[in-house]
This record gives structure tokens, C-alpha cells and sequence, in this order.
């Protein structure tokens, strides 16, 4: 069982000629991207990207990456994983550090944690990425990125309950859809955040849809991105848009605290641009 980084094809769903305006009213009405998150840069709050690994010192990061694990099956262990530190992180594939990139662009003091579940081909067990996903909810990251999945149904009840986890701990999970038209977890769930790629490229340009499972749309084609070796690349895929709303998710924690995971997705559907507020 593999699970690979979404890429490269994006969703359609997010087309110009299928948006919806929607109306926010009342006290929604209220809830601005100004009073959302104007002002805040995300400092202090934990992000992990759990990927191929992040390049601790690329230029784009301005050394925001604050350390890391590396997830690696083992099949002696209870977990089928081993969970080694990564102080100083590294990338086998360069997705990961472009996630990073384009989170960083938008929340530039969050502090940013590599958690490393695919390899060099940019793919790894689901045993993997399970065990990595429940490092970063056990241990105090309050933001993740997930811009992988698998289709696998036997390990629908696993992601789930991790998902659950997440969100009765207060944690944001952001989760790309898969490329093509199939099943994914976790993104398929409710408490998660799902994101698919649009065209535009203003990383606060973003829609809701109000036809779930794929939640919101954010930019995510002909995106330049960081990558390996110092370097960037112009890249597509559903995987680069779910970092815009990661690091936006990240300025909105900074600010408000207080705000639980359903609370924060309210504000996101409340921000979208295609939502007219109205008191």
C-alpha cells in the first residue's frame, strides 16, 4: 500500500463559470477577512506539514522551520512505525518544502515542523502517514497540513479516528482532495478542512463550495513553489492549494485563539470570496 502526494492534476470544480455567490447574514455577516485575520503574520502558532520532508534552510523558509520527525515502517513494532527526531529536516522530494513555501509566504512567523512519511519517489505506507499524523495531533501542533492521501478503504476507520482526535484536541486539519475522481482519506471527512486547486493566483482569493465533501477552492495551478535544493519550480495540483488555506488558518489561530476547528471553518465559508456579507 502506497500513498502519494496529490499531483499532478487539479480539480475542475472550482471553474469560473461554476461559482455560486453566497450570502453570509446576521452576525456572519459580521466576520471579515479584516477582522479574520488583518494584521496577523501567525506568529506563535505550530504547523506541520506532513510530507516528503521540509529543507530546513531554503531562502523561501527565512529558517521558520522549527524541527521535525521522521516516520519509517518498521514491522517489528506494535504501530509498524519508528518515529526518529529530525532537528535539522531534510526533503527526499521537494513537495514537502513547497507546502512550506507557500505557508510561510502567507503566515511568515509561524512556526513551521517537517514530518516526513514519503520517500524519495514521493510515496510511503499508509502506516506511515497514519503514524505521522498522530505524532503532530499528540504533540502540540495546532495546525496540519495534508496534502496526501490514500484510497484505500481499510484504512477509512483508521484516518477517521485520527481525524476525530484531531478535532476534539482543537486541532485544524487542512486536507487536499485527490486529483482524480476517486474516494480519499482524510479529506472525505467532516472535521476536516478539503481544498481543491483553482486558477487564480492571489493567495487570499479563495471560495467555498456549498456542495460538499470538497469544501473550499484555493489556488493551486501554475503555482511557483519552493523545491529542493535551494530552487523553485512552477508546479499544479490540489496539494499546493491546500497550503494557502493552511497558512491562512494559521493568522486566523494567532488572532483568535479562542476559536475551536468548527468555529474556524465558519470563518473561512464566512471570508470566502464568494460570499457577500450582509447584516
Amino acid at each position: 500500500m502506497t500513498v502519494e502526494p496529490l499531483r499532478p492534476a487539479w480539480s475542475e470544480q472550482f471553474a469560473e463559470g461554476e461559482l455560486r455567490q453566497l450570502v453570509a447574514r446576521g452576525p456572519l455577516g459580521h466576520v471579515t477577512p479584516e477582522w479574520a485575520w488583518g494584521g496577523s503574520t501567525g506568529q506563535g502558532v505550530r504547523v506541520a506539514i506532513v510530507d516528503s520532508g521540509i529543507e530546513h534552510d531554503h531562502p523561501a523558509l527565512d529558517g521558520s522551520v522549527y524541527g521535525g520527525v521522521i516516520v519509517d515502517y518498521d514491522g517489528r513494532t506494535k504501530t509498524k512505525v519508528r518515529i526518529s527526531a529530525d532537528d535539522t529536516p531534510h526533503d527526499l522530494f521537494g513537495h514537502g518544502t513547497a507546502c512550506a513555501g507557500i505557508i510561510h509566504s502567507i503566515a511568515p512567523q509561524a512556526e513551521l515542523y517537517s514530518v516526513r512519511v514519503l520517500g524519495k519517489d514521493a510515496t510511503g505506507r499508509a502506516l506511515q502517514f497514519a503514524g505521522g499524523l498522530r505524532w503532530a495531533i499528540e504533540n502540540g501542533m495546532q495546525v496540519i497540513n495534508l496534502s496526501l492521501s490514500t484510497s484505500r478503504e481499510e484504512y477509512y476507520g483508521l484516518f477517521h479516528e485520527l481525524a476525530d482526535q484531531a478535532y476534539f484536541r482543537n486541532v485544524m486539519l487542512i486536507s487536499a482532495v485527490n486529483n482524480i475522481p476517486v474516494p480519499s482519506y482524510p479529506s472525505l471527512y467532516a472535521v476536516v478542512v478539503s481544498v481543491a486547486a483553482h486558477d487564480g493566483h492571489d493567495p487570499f482569493t479563495y471560495y467555498y463550495n456549498p456542495s460538499p465533501p470538497v469544501e473550499f477552492g484555493a489556488p493551486g495551478i501554475d503555482v511557483r513553489v519552493a523545491w529542493l535544493n535551494k530552487q523553485s519550480s512552477v508546479s499544479t495540483g490540489n496539494s499546493f492549494a491546500a497550503p494557502h488555506i493552511t497558512g491562512i488558518v494559521a493568522r486566523i489561530r494567532a488572532k483568535h485563539p479562542e476559536l475551536v476547528p468548527f468555529q474556524i471553518k465558519t470563518v473561512l465559508a464566512a471570508c470566502a470570496t464568494n460570499t457577500r456579507r450582509t447584516e
